[in-house]
């Protein structure tokens, strides 16, 4: 029986996915920098605590191997880890940018390259295909405001995926998923303060925030049969909120409203 190794796994988006995938009897080795971490959430499922810095590829190479000596081999990868800044494009030092490329896109590329192999085993062993799943941003799709090196970092992100998903396939499909704003520990901060929160949510369609169960389910769904034809492909999870036009919404909102009367 093999596992799934999901990076950032000790909390936030990666946390969610580890519970998820652990209560559907997948079993999971959770990765994290954060030793603590790591082990607070794999005991909780009953998983496997590794301690890796994704941007180092021997550290990332030596929990791919750890985990499969664990399994017995692996049928699924979440690449979660990331990290990103908010500032003015003009100031980003060359050290913040160095470090959002190391481990958004660096760190993603370590553990797609080093798990192919043993997906691609997996797929040989089963006939059935494995499966990868990044994490991008919808600021990789839509650039946000002072988030220029992290935008463009998540963009690598998905070209990556895409590149991944055409050379891998019929053995390994590859998919991104994008969310937009989730309420994890890193946001709350926004999402905390309820003013923010309830702006955020007037300009989502869904009318709410997504939550890290929400992408976790998404990438559940990615892993597994029910999206077996499904590879290449760029998901945007953001409850609609990139769907409006800042151009025409404003113009065409209260001409609507006339015609709804």
């Amino acid at each position: 029986m093999s596992g799934v190794l999901v990076t950032g796994g000790g909390s936030g988006i990666g946390e969610a996915t580890c519970v998820r995938l652990a209560r559907g009897g997948v079993r999971v080795a959770v990765v994290d920098r954060d030793a603590e971490a790591a082990r607070r959430v794999a005991d909780s499922v009953g998983g496997l605590a590794l301690v890796a810095d994704v941007a180092d590829r021997e550290q990332a190479e030596s929990s791919i191997e750890a985990a499969v000596a664990e399994f017995g081999g692996l049928h699924g990868l979440v690449a979660c880890a990331g990290v990103g800044n908010l500032k003015p494009l003009e100031d980003y030092t060359d050290d913040e940018v160095d470090l959002i490329w190391r481990v958004n896109v660096t760190g993603t590329f370590h553990y797609l390259r080093g798990a192919v192999g043993h997906l691609r085993a997996a797929y040989e062993a089963t006939g059935r295909p494995s499966a990868a799943v990044t994490v991008g941003s919808v600021s990789g799709v839509r650039p946000t405001l002072g988030e220029g090196p992290y935008a463009a970092a998540k963009a690598a992100v998905v070209a990556l995926s895409a590149s991944a998903a055409l050379e891998w396939a019929p053995s390994v499909r590859v998919n991104c998923v994008s969310p937009g704003f989730v309420r994890t520990p890193l946001n709350e901060v926004l999402a905390g303060d309820e003013a923010t929160r309830a702006g955020l949510e007037d300009r989502t369609p869904m009318a709410r925030l997504g939550t890290p169960d929400d992408v976790a389910a998404l990438v559940e769904f990615l892993l597994g049969p029910q999206s077996s034809y499904l590879t290449g492909q760029n998901l945007v999870l953001d409850g609609g909120s990139t769907l409006s036009s800042a151009q025409m919404d404003p113009v065409l909102g209260p001409l609507l409203e006339l015609f709804r009367r």
